[in-house]
């Protein structure tokens, strides 16, 4: 990473810190507020190297960056028919979270949402995680390198995220296509890195729009990814 790309690093840093300062760490009650007004907040997170999945949920009044919601009976929520817990932190304010084993949470899974008035809310979502099949060797010579995919939508996106031991490199961070399970990273491309250890990252978040909302409506996504190390080294020369 080059002196300018540092300087950017840290402009993203305060911009990222910034956004989440915008959004309320204020806690209030859901008996307060006109059950139409509740804006719903859903993320679901893990990755290859963790044991479990995450599920967040939260509830807000005043739109996505708005008080979260402490849920006061009959107002609860439920993950596959398990009532979950409210919790708080200072940065987050209130949410209700629960980890599941990533061994088994692939497949549907149903959130169930119950307003004051007794109202219920169903998100039904599926848990796609992806694999690499052939996994990655551990040295790869430069040229195009061919990464395929178990697990992925026809076509699909992700992040790609290499990263080298120097400095002065620029790494690669972007958004690819995958196509039939199939990515390319061209082999001009990697003359942003240097030879030597690299650290690949593979990310794929998925904007859902959300089926029963309330009018004030809400935002969903799914966040999965995997990691792998490798060498990388000049082609060799026949």
């Amino acid at each position: 990473m080059n002196r300018t790309n540092f300087i950017v690093s840290i402009l993203v840093s305060i911009s990222i810190f910034s956004l989440f300062s915008c959004t309320s760490d204020e806690i209030g009650n859901s008996k307060d507020v006109n059950p139409d007004a509740v804006f719903f907040d859903y993320e679901v997170w893990a990755e290859e190297s963790k044991e479990d999945v995450t599920v967040n949920l939260q509830y807000r009044m005043g739109g996505k960056n708005g008080t979260t919601l402490i849920l006061n009976e009959p107002s609860k929520v439920m993950l596959d028919g398990e009532q979950l817990k409210v919790d708080s932190a200072k940065v987050t304010g209130a949410y209700y979270e629960v980890q599941r084993p990533l061994s088994s949470f692939a497949g549907k899974h149903t959130i169930s949402f119950t307003d004051l008035n007794k109202k219920e809310y169903y998100e039904e979502f599926e848990f796609k995680p992806f694999s690499l099949e052939p996994d990655v060797a551990s040295t790869l010579n430069r040229g195009d390198l061919v990464f395929n995919f178990k697990g992925l939508d026809p076509i699909d996106y992700l992040s790609v995220i290499l990263t080298d031991t120097s400095y002065t490199s620029d790494d690669i961070n972007d958004i690819d296509t995958v196509r039939n399970g199939r990515l390319i990273i061209r082999a001009d491309r990697l003359s942003a890195l240097i030879n030597g250890p690299i650290h690949l990252q593979f990310y794929r978040e998925q904007i859902l729009p959300l089926k029963k909302p309330t009018k004030e409506g809400g935002k969903f996504i799914i966040t999965y990814g995997l990691k792998r190390n490798f060498e990388l080294k000049d082609a060799v020369k026949l």
